[in-house]
């Protein structure tokens, strides 16, 4: 497990497929969870100036980025794909630069999220998963795909904790503004 806090001055905030056919797959409950906190994360980041990356699987089928979450990430670039790894889009590697963390949000924990965070996590970056904001159309694989990602190294977390380490201090110039983002 990584001993290290998240860090504004090095995370990068991606969100993986994050789509309308596949968010509809989804129990309303999870889906809803999901869009919330990434929601949050979307909101912080831009308060705290950290750059976001969002990714498509295979938009033609599985349609846009949700609307509510594609309109706080209308300036983040996008990178489509068909591998289930973030890693093996073409341009993904060069839209993350130098960024020594990064921090996922998207669909599915089991799928999706784990490929990238291994393959990730094999290039040396630290990589954490916002478990709140990350779901798998069957709870069993999500909660198992999050035990497996932290075995193997991968910070999983939560939303809450990101946003507070990412402000590691209540006399932070932005701290009523990005603990007011925090899902109620």
């Amino acid at each position: 497990m990584t001993a290290e806090l998240c860090n504004v001055a090095t995370s990068r905030l991606v969100f993986v497929d994050i789509q309308a056919r596949l968010a509809a797959a989804m129990a309303e409950s999870e889906r809803r969870r999901v869009l919330d906190h990434a929601g949050a994360l979307a909101r912080a980041a831009a308060e705290l100036a950290i750059p976001r990356l969002v990714t498509r699987q295979y938009p033609r089928g599985l349609g846009e980025t949700e609307p509510e979450l594609a309109e706080l990430l209308a300036e983040a670039p996008t990178v489509d794909k068909t591998g289930f790894s973030c890693c093996r889009a073409d341009g993904f590697e060069a839209a993350l630069g130098d960024s020594e963390q990064i921090i996922l949000a998207g669909m599915e924990t089991h799928v999706c999220i784990t490929q990238t965070a291994l393959e990730l996590a094999a290039t040396g970056r630290t990589v954490f998963v916002a478990a709140d904001a990350v779901c798998s159309r069957d709870p069993a694989n999500h909660e198992r795909a999050l035990a497996r990602l932290a075995h193997a190294g991968v910070g999983v977390t939560v939303t809450e904790s990101i946003l507070f380490e990412w402000l590691r201090d209540a006399g932070h110039e932005r701290f009523k503004a990005v603990t007011a983002l925090l899902p109620r």
